[in-house]
């Protein structure tokens, strides 16, 4: 289908009968999930589109469509590098995390990606967000996002994070450090109390890096269960007569693709809750145990199930505050990169072919500026050729970028067809999260646009960042 210059129309949230669908859809087990309007598993796998958006299909020619919209059509229009999300995959994840936990809040992670029109989709969807700064904080409410519906995180949140915070009206304020509570304290208007929360260590390793795992005590995030730094933080909080503390935290990791550190996070938590309750005699009302679920990369890889997390979570929760006498509190979860990541595809341009010995290296127009994760974690993608047929037989090939640096691999040894050669499209799935809000101005390239595709209808999001973008920054002259 050809890409219109239409606006988006807006879709209305959908009755339980869709989102009960949606769960089924977007959370089964690995390995077993199938395209919209029933197509069997074994076919999405063959055509390989398993770990692509829902709404992806090959078309004559080579081609694939996302949202009804031609990834070769997009490209010509808008160019490369580009990204494309898929509006329906967002909404869709939104509603199948709001059906497995319907008495929690979720709170979009915005660190996945943020844009005005992410804000405003997460909204109609009944989520909450979670910020880590002044700027996405800023740019969620003045697209609408209501801010007692917001949280804000950061372990080293600067003056102006928390001045707009509360300027703004944030609903919740994580503290991270000792330190964090007198700054805040120090500026919160007479009269108010600020709700805010602690970030707790809780002593788990999960995670699908070590870069990425943030529970344990020898990173940089939260207050350390083992060591008392948690409960000292508590009584700190408590002798602040404008801060009143509604709730713990914890993020034990990203890329978490089992229910089971979660249950242990949860047990550790409750047992913390119960011996505030027994040292302040108050009862928290809010736990909040984070996101870092697991999403597949390539086909066969692992994804975190969460309707089995939901179900595992909401037992262990139940167990344990009856074991210690606690009424339930109100759970919060953080999904950022389940809900953006299987939605975006990024489409590159083949801009040489080398072959050296015992190696093919495919160099595309994009790189490291426009994704690092797989020089920062070691991330594997699944690149394919669309735009054209081939029935030449795959060679292992590795895709690089175009970037003054060793490490610019953006995939490494991946079957592509022998006959890959300057011109060729390259996608690649499960590009919605950590790519563009990572994206950085190397060697000063423009970062790409970002288009929503609905219903066989392209838009601008983001535009192309330009050269004249960048310039007017520099004013040395």
């Amino acid at each position: 289908m050809s890409i219109q210059e239409l606006p988006v129309q807006e879709q209305p949230v959908q009755e339980h009968p869709v989102q009960e669908r949606s769960v089924r859809e977007l959370h089964r087990a690995p390995g077993t999930d199938s395209p919209r309007q029933g197509a069997p598993a074994d076919a999405r796998d063959a055509e390989g589109l398993s770990v692509w958006p829902r709404s992806a299909r090959p078309e004559p020619h080579g081609d694939v469509s996302v949202g009804g919209v031609s990834l070769t059509e997009a490209a010509d229009r808008f160019g490369t590098p580009l990204y494309l999300l898929d509006e329906q995959e967002v909404r869709e994840r939104c509603r199948a995390y709001r059906t497995a936990f319907p008495d929690a809040d979720i709170l979009y992670a915005a660190k996945a990606f943020l844009c005005r029109a992410m804000a405003h989709w997460i909204q109609e969807e009944g989520l909450g967000l979670d910020v880590c700064s002044a700027g996405e904080l800023a740019l969620a409410v003045t697209t609408g996002f209501p801010p007692e519906k917001i949280v804000l995180h950061g372990n080293a949140k600067s003056p102006e994070d928390l001045s707009t915070a509360l300027r703004l009206g944030v609903g919740r304020i994580v503290v991270d450090s000792t330190s964090e509570i007198t700054r805040l304290a120090a500026i919160t208007p007479p009269g108010t109390r600020q709700p805010v929360m602690v970030r707790v260590t809780p002593g788990i390793a999960a995670g699908g890096h070590t870069k990425i795992r943030t529970g344990t005590d020898d990173q940089k995030f939260g207050l350390s269960l083992t060591d008392g730094s948690a409960q000292h933080t508590v009584t700190r909080i408590l002798d602040q007569p404008h801060l009143e503390l509604v709730g713990l935290h914890c993020h034990i990791g990203s890329q978490v693709d089992s229910a089971k550190p979660y249950v242990a996070a949860v047990r550790r938590m409750v047992g913390l809750m119960a011996r505030i309750r027994d040292q302040h005699a108050i009862t928290l009302p809010q736990l909040n145990i984070g996101g870092g679920h697991a999403i597949a990369y390539r086909p066969g890889e692992e994804h975190l199930n969460v309707g089995v997390l939901a179900g595992r979570v909401r037992a262990e929760l139940e167990d344990g505050c009856a074991r210690t006498g606690l009424p339930v509190p109100r759970l919060t979860l953080e999904p950022g990169r389940a809900i953006a990541g299987p939605a975006g595809v990024a489409v590159y341009r083949v801009l040489a072919v080398k072959r050296t010995a015992g190696r093919t290296f495919v160099a595309v127009d994009g790189g490291m500026s426009d994704n690092p994760r797989p020089a920062l974690y070691g991330v594997r993608y699944a690149p394919r050729l669309i735009g054209r047929p081939s029935s030449t037989p795959p060679r292992l090939a590795t895709v690089v970028g175009r970037h003054c640096e060793a490490g610019d691999v953006l995939a490494d040894e991946v079957a592509l067809p022998g006959d890959i050669h300057p011109g060729d499209l390259l996608a690649v799935p499960a590009a919605g999260a950590y790519h563009l809000s990572m994206a950085s101005g190397y060697n000063l390239v423009g970062r790409p646009p970002v288009v929503a595709v609905s219903n066989g209808i392209a838009r601008v999001l983001v535009r192309r960042e330009s050269l004249d973008d960048m310039s007017r920054r520099d004013i040395g002259l």
